[in-house]
């Protein structure tokens, strides 16, 4: 079970055109503005000009996604999380949601409704839980 990111965007929401962009950057590992502006005008059925280009991955850097390095000539955009770390982040963040309803019964019909390999996910977050309380108690 991977454990939370460190590091977290200040923003998490993302409209579909700064999504499509970051995951170029993912893929790419690092981007200039020319590549992400290639790789979406590769669709003969797409317009984006180069500065809206520009715009989104600077966007993306103000909330937290990318950094920039202007060390360069071209500038060249990293992401600060991993696909990933990104799918962790928002699970939680819809788990923290879900338990927010604060219903057992809706918890419980969730439960279950859960097959035998999600169960097993389910008691290995118990045994995390157990290891976790237990070593809070021993630094007490």
């Amino acid at each position: 079970m991977s454990p939370l990111p460190n590091y977290r965007p200040q923003q998490m929401s993302l409209g579909p055109l700064e999504t499509e962009i970051l995951n170029i950057v993912w893929d790419l590992g690092c981007a200039t503005v020319k590549q992400v502006h290639e790789l979406i005008l590769a669709d003969p059925d797409r317009e984006l000009a180069y500065t809206s280009v520009t715009t989104v991955l600077r966007r993306l850097t103000q909330k937290g996604w990318l950094v920039c390095d202007e060390s360069e000539r071209a500038f060249v955009w990293r992401p600060l999380i991993s696909r990933r770390e990104d799918k962790i982040l928002r699970a939680h963040k819809q788990l923290n949601q879900f338990l927010e309803v604060g219903n057992p019964d809706v918890v419980a019909a969730f439960a279950d409704s859960l097959d035998s390999a999600s169960i097993e996910q389910i008691e290995a977050i118990a045994q995390k839980l157990k290891a976790i309380r237990k070593a809070r108690e021993e630094e007490k």
